[in-house]
């Protein structure tokens, strides 16, 4: 049975929502994600491992650092 931590690490991203900035609407526009609020400060992005993988990836290119 796989751990829930793991599938819930490859399956969302936690970030603050002021990281994401002017990249939102082109990472949403690129990859099938979800982008819920958690809170005031942070945003979790969920999807598909795949598309979060790649959605990781885009997220590097354009500096943010993910925690």
């Amino acid at each position: 049975m796989p751990d829930p931590a793991r599938l819930r690490d490859s399956t969302q991203i936690v970030l603050p929502c002021d990281a994401l900035g002017e990249i939102r609407r082109e990472l949403e526009r690129q990859f099938i994600v979800s982008i819920v609020p958690l809170g005031e400060e942070y945003c979790r992005v969920v999807g598909s491992p795949v598309e979060i993988k790649q959605a990781n990836k885009f997220l590097g290119r354009h500096g943010v650092s993910l925690p």
